[in-house]
């Protein structure tokens, strides 16, 4: 069987990425055949700043673009680039040049002075695509479906109602078919039977419905939040559903902060990333950690084969 092509989407090169693109080739390499989006420009300038050479066999598909890199620095520059490289990893995949993509970390603010609308990978997916992405982070251990992913905490509660909650688990179900998931409840003790909130009311009806519709208890729930990720329940559930962003990445990144990755589901093309940020403390210091870089391809690589 042929090695799949993955187009690597550079992200910010004020950040860690390239030298986790670099530092990861040869070993990623022996999986897939990684197209990185970025020119050889820029790709000259990042090495000579890590005082390194070019791998050999490191194939480029043209980002038009030139500026100087500052590591370190959130600049509008570097963010346009790396909305560029993305939108290129996009094409590559319409266009079936490429069979996924992968994407290195970006910096959201850089993307806000570069005067782009979209608050990263997810949100520019859903609104290219018109679809609802879904986003996943984990591994193999354990991964966390987000219900609501970047809104402040404030709004979530006004956002869990039935037809939403429906409708993004069904998307969620024709994504993973038969693993069982685990749904959280929103409220402290899941509510207590209404003493906390009773938002938990509707997770139950949504529940009761979408498992009879699929014909089977896919969905379990609600759990309390609280203890839904001790190791008893780690032993039987591998999927979650969070209600929000920090209740699900919390526990996630303590537990598998390196080995996590990002998957965006319920979408035309397979995407996956790495789930850290452009860590820009280290950036082009020899410190990047590969570990989740290399589980996004491996990931990549699996739902190509799905």
């Amino acid at each position: 069987m042929s090695k799949p092509t993955i187009a690597i989407s550079i992200g910010d090169l004020n950040g860690v990425g390239i030298e986790i693109a670099i530092k990861a080739h040869a070993e990623i390499s022996k999986l897939c055949n990684p197209l990185y989006c970025i020119n050889n420009e820029l790709l000259t300038q990042a090495v000579q700043l890590l005082e390194i050479s070019i791998p050999e066999e490191m194939y480029l598909y043209e980002v038009k673009g030139s500026f100087d890199i500052e590591p370190g620095r959130v600049t509008p520059s570097s963010g346009r680039y790396s909305y560029d490289s993305f939108m290129q990893a996009i094409h590559l995949c319409e266009t079936k040049k490429a069979d996924a993509i992968v994407t290195l970390p970006i910096h959201k603010e850089a993307w806000m002075l570069a005067g782009l609308e979209y608050k990263g990978h997810t949100d520019l997916l859903r609104k290219h695509f018109n679809q609802e992405a879904i986003m996943m982070l984990g591994c193999p251990q354990m991964f966390v479906a987000l219900f609501t992913e970047h809104i402040p905490l404030k709004e979530v509660a006004a956002s869990l109602t039935y037809e939403k909650l429906k409708i993004f688990l069904l998307d969620l179900h024709n994504s993973i078919k038969k693993e069982k998931i685990a749904v959280l409840g929103l409220n402290p003790h899941a509510g207590d039977n209404g003493v906390l909130g009773n938002e938990e009311e509707i997770i139950t009806k949504v529940l009761e419905d979408i498992n009879q519709e699929i014909g089977f208890e896919q969905f379990i729930g609600p759990i309390v939040p609280d203890v839904a990720f001790a190791p008893y329940f780690r032993k039987n559930y591998n999927y979650y559903v969070a209600m929000y962003h920090d209740q699900g990445l919390a526990p996630l990144k303590a537990l598998y902060f390196d080995e996590s990755v990002n998957i965006s589901l319920n979408l035309p093309i397979i995407r996956t990333s790495v789930d850290h940020g452009t860590a820009f403390d280290i950036a082009y210091k020899h410190q990047a950690n590969t570990l989740s870089y290399i589980n996004a391809i491996k990931s990549a690589i699996e739902f190509i084969n799905i």
